[in-house]
């Protein structure tokens, strides 16, 4: 299984998660961007319907597959911010 980090920075004159190299959208406090990071993890949780996804690996090629639904990374926010 997978894990996924979710991690609170100092973005773009505010504060944001990320996740790999993948930046959120910038929030104006630390707070909120904490309380999205927790949200996000937790939404990676739920379990869904087989679905078809997209996606671009790091090579820029994109992928059609289909993602089961059931098999969930696991989540943790990180935040080492004061």
């Amino acid at each position: 299984m997978s894990k996924q980090i979710y991690e609170v920075v100092e973005h773009d004159g505010g504060f944001a998660y990320k996740v790999g190299d993948v930046f959120s959208e910038t929030f104006e406090t630390h707070e909120r961007a904490h309380r999205a990071a927790e949200e996000a993890a937790a939404r990676q949780q739920l379990s869904s319907e087989p679905d078809m996804i997209q996606y671009q690996d790091a090579d820029g090629n994109w992928h059609t597959e289909l993602a089961r639904g059931d098999v969930r990374p696991e989540t943790d926010v990180r935040d080492d911010l004061p």
